[in-house]
């Protein structure tokens, strides 16, 4: 079996980091494909080439006053699959004015293709850059009003643990950074690499709401406007009756057209992408173990549980109780 390249990871190093974030995150993604393996007495297969980046390469004084050694200048890093944003672990304002220089380079990075991923008051650098104007966000909510105040032209929604807008991810703070992390490493690897590192490092991935993120690796990045506001209605209203001649109507265009916008942009019809968004929320509510066989074709909007069955049967190989079985996380 080859071996996979390990997709390129860049975490921003900053005097007046939360170190405690700046090394969970090193450690989350640099044992990605290597703690399981171990123990499984397999041969490692890191997933992930993780390098901490500081504005000249220099080290990293941490807000508990932990010395941190950056690998990089983040001004030589021309390209990366994912950017992350580490908590501010000092005082808000002198960090983002201590460290105006990092923006240029958040805003060069967020132009190609790379995923901008920010943990609790992090998002506070990509608001400073711009890169959250007219995009959802979240950040903790101790910071929350100050946020809307500085920047009132990002939709903030506080009460969400992980929030996605295009290529730029959020996360609400403390816990959800993992809930983020394991998200972004099944973007990237898929479900049972992300399930694996759930269990050899603990994390229980039951915390919050999770509907607003469980499409990420659905949602891949587009500049249709009008084809995202059709995504965000299905992914707010799966669990109800989706009429792809009533999406058309909504955005006041003809149904043939909203296909062919849909395919150019996703790749695939508006039915296709109501039924794969179904099919996720499905299995997040089986991996929960918080509902029954009987009431889940209800909750993600079908009548029939006979035909939701054959449908989910059909995308993922497996009746959903043979999921649920398989994928549980009581059975952790």
């Amino acid at each position: 079996m080859s071996q996979l390249k390990p997709f390129k990871v860049i975490i921003l190093g900053f005097n007046g980091v939360l170190g405690s974030v700046l090394a969970g995150a090193l450690d989350l993604f640099s044992f990605t494909g290597v703690s399981w393996q171990r123990f499984l007495d397999e041969a490692v297969a890191p997933r992930f080439n993780v390098q901490i980046a500081s504005l000249g390469g220099v080290d990293i004084r941490c807000s508990n006053r932990l010395i941190m050694q950056a690998h990089c200048d983040i001004r030589e890093v021309t390209e990366c699959d994912l950017l992350l944003i580490p908590t501010i672990g000092d005082s808000i304002d002198k960090v983002l004015r201590q460290n105006s220089d990092l923006l240029p380079h958040l805003k060069r990075l967020a132009n190609t293709k790379a995923d901008i991923a920010s943990n609790c008051s992090g998002a506070f650098f990509l608001a400073k850059a711009g890169l959250l104007d007219g995009k959802i966000a979240t950040t903790h909510w101790g910071y929350a009003s100050k946020f809307k105040t500085d920047f009132p032209l990002v939709d903030l929604q506080e009460n969400q643990f992980v929030t996605q807008s295009g290529n730029i991810f959020c996360a609400a703070g403390g816990s959800a950074f993992y809930d983020l992390g394991l998200l972004l490493i099944e973007r990237y690897c898929g479900r049972e690499i992300s399930t694996q590192v759930a269990k050899t490092q603990i994390i229980d991935s039951k915390r919050g709401n999770q509907n607003s993120y469980t499409n990420v690796t659905l949602h891949k990045p587009h500049a249709d406007q009008l084809v995202k506001q059709v995504q965000e209605f299905i992914e707010e209203n799966f669990n109800q009756s989706i009429q792809v001649n009533h999406l058309a109507t909504m955005v006041n265009i003809t149904p043939r057209t909203l296909n062919r916008r849909f395919q150019a942009a996703v790749a695939m019809r508006p039915i296709e992408y109501i039924q794969a968004v179904r099919i996720e929320q499905a299995k997040r509510l089986l991996e929960s173990g918080d509902v029954t066989i009987k009431s889940l074709a209800d909750k993600v909007g079908y009548d029939d549980l006979s035909s939701f069955t054959r449908l989910f049967k059909r995308a993922t190989e497996l009746t959903p109780k043979e999921y649920q079985d398989k994928f549980s996380r009581l059975a952790i």
